[in-house]
């Protein structure tokens, strides 16, 4: 009696288990996307809720895959950007992607897109949190392997980087296409002293000690900045980092005051990838003086 109630319960527990895997199952073909585009918006939206295992899904792992995203950032295979994605999750306590734009085209097992979004980023905390607006534009390539679309390659870009664009956010008293109007050269300000930089996009602060020229090292991976012109406040140079083997140029728009600075930053060089075409991969600059300004200076 013993030994069939065992069997029983055996019996039992088995069934479970396989109502349970077959429950399981038909709950993820379900959930599978049944176009590319639906597929598509569902890695978005788990961009947008911290989802990694339906990122992992939806995308696909081959080891050879490459994409690229803004900063002069390039993914080989999926653990590079898991490990990226798993940062971000981190360090924002809340994302949003609205999505504005999205076109898909189709072909057999095959479909390519594109598409444009707001990628929302919140940082900090209570009082202090801050929102950011990458406004981004997307290419990709989908596959339909067993049944399931998933992502290849992708490339990422902003969508606007001109100057009073939604990269720069200018003041409002900036025209609406230029931070400045062009005219002839003017004799730089002493802006030497050590300043505050801050690429606004990823919240990364360091400092710089510039000279009266504009010119001198900073505190990100052996950094400097070279000026290399300054018309009516707008303050042209560039910026090479021996640590990570980049450079780069920037252009910021000098307060009235001499105090601080706001503008954009791009790639011309990451490692051997050179001839990056300028302002095409970047972010925002706001800079902040943190020594007080040389007397003579007006």
């Amino acid at each position: 009696m013993e030994t069939r109630m065992r069997l029983r319960a055996s019996f039992v527990c088995a069934a479970l288990l396989l109502l349970s895997s077959t429950t399981t199952s038909a709950l993820a073909i379900a959930s599978e996307p049944s176009d590319p585009e639906t597929a598509i918006r569902q890695m978005v939206r788990a961009n947008a809720e911290k989802d990694l295992p339906t990122l992992s899904r939806l995308m696909a792992h081959d080891a050879d895959i490459v994409s690229y995203s803004v900063g002069g950032r390039k993914y080989v295979g999926w653990p590079e950007f898991e490990r990226e994605m798993r940062e971000e999750f981190l360090n924002t306590k809340k994302i949003e992607i609205p999505i504005t734009e999205l076109k898909v085209w189709t072909k057999g097992d095959m479909a390519w897109f594109t598409m444009e979004l707001d990628y929302t980023r919140y940082v900090g905390e209570g009082s202090e949190v801050k929102r950011t607006v990458l406004p981004l534009r997307e290419t990709g390539v989908l596959e339909r392997r067993a049944g399931r679309w998933q992502l290849l390659s992708w490339h990422e870009s902003f969508r606007s980087a001109q100057l009073g664009g939604p990269l720069a956010s200018p003041s409002a008293g900036a025209g609406s296409h230029r931070l400045v109007s062009d005219s002839a050269s003017t004799a730089m300000p002493d802006v030497s002293g050590e300043w505050e930089i801050l690429e606004v996009e990823d919240e990364k602060r360091y400092k710089a000690t510039l000279d009266k020229s504009g010119n001198g090292p900073y505190t990100q991976h052996n950094g400097r900045f070279v000026t290399t012109s300054f018309t009516e406040r707008l303050w042209q140079g560039t910026w090479q980092q021996p640590g990570n083997d980049r450079e780069g140029g920037f252009e910021v728009l000098l307060s009235e005051d001499g105090t601080e600075a706001k503008g954009i930053w791009w790639y011309t060089r990451v490692g051997n990838h050179k001839n990056i075409p300028p302002r095409e991969h970047g972010g925002t600059y706001h800079w902040k003086r943190l020594t007080p300004k040389p007397a003579h200076t007006p």
